[in-house]
């Protein structure tokens, strides 16, 4: 299109899929180069599995005059095959929680979500200087360090991924043992795509949330999507409390440091 090679002049359909993953691999600016080089008068298609405020607001100012919403499906149902686990943990304390679980427990491979590029960076940096065999994907690594990292990790080289939700769309890896939502997501459908990862092929899957205080209110919009309530699983030793405003409706574990001692709520 730079050299001129491409006439548009007779373009009709515009098709735009994965857009929120093309948006947050950075080609809006691409974007807006393209759709200055096409014909106004034409079908724009605005294909994304999520639509967050920011997502709609690009898409309304790349369409012509009242754009049509079709919704094809809001299915928040969650495969029966993976044991859905949430611990209460102080925001301080999750990266401390993390690292106790990946050090303690017996995980193969591990998809770890984080919100932000900024936050798997520092994660991922975190884990590798605790000597995990970890790496990191999101929009801001370039085409060949993801197929790198992507590589790694489907052939055990990696032990921990960790991604944001964009970026993690395209991968299609039926071995995850392990789903960890580092940070809980701001869009409850995300909950669903990301805990989909584990539980393939007929696998058992689990899927660990850490949830602080500020993030109570989320987990039970995801609930409520899903139909489904999550364990909540008390651990002392990281500041993991019960939001006050919420009563247990299922017995509870509390567990310290090494200890296997539990209790039911009264």
């Amino acid at each position: 299109m730079q050299q001129g090679a491409i006439n548009f002049s007779r373009l009709q359909t515009l098709v735009l899929d994965e857009a929120d993953r093309m948006l947050d691999m950075g080609f809006l600016p691409a974007i807006r180069r393209i759709l200055e080089s096409i014909p106004k008068k034409r079908q724009t298609l605005f294909f994304s599995a999520t639509i967050t405020s920011e997502v709609g607001k690009i898409a309304n100012s790349m369409m012509n005059s009242n754009p049509q919403y079709v919704e094809v499906s809001r299915n928040g149902q969650t495969v029966e095959l993976i044991e859905q686990t949430a611990y209460p943990v102080s925001a301080q304390s999750k990266t401390v929680l993390l690292l106790d679980l990946l050090e303690r427990e017996k995980f193969e491979r591990v998809l770890v979500f984080t919100r932000t590029k900024r936050g798997a960076d520092r994660l991922s940096h975190i884990l590798e200087a605790r000597s995990h065999k970890a790496t990191r994907i999101h929009g801001d690594r370039s085409q060949s360090q993801r197929e790198a990292a992507l590589l790694g990790f489907k052939t055990g080289k990696t032990r921990v991924l960790v991604a944001t939700d964009v970026a993690a769309r395209g991968i299609d890896i039926d071995s995850v043992s392990h789903v960890i939502n580092y940070d809980v997501p701001e869009v409850a459908e995300d909950y669903v795509h990301r805990i989909g990862r584990t539980g393939r092929a007929g696998n058992k899957g689990r899927a660990i949330t850490l949830v602080t205080p500020g993030d109570e209110l989320t987990m039970q919009t995801i609930e409520k999507l899903t139909g489904q309530k999550v364990e909540r699983v008390l651990l002392p030793d990281f500041g993991g409390v019960l939001p006050v405003f919420e009563k247990p409706k299922k017995p509870f574990r509390v567990f310290g440091r090494g200890r296997g001692r539990s209790s039911r709520s009264r």
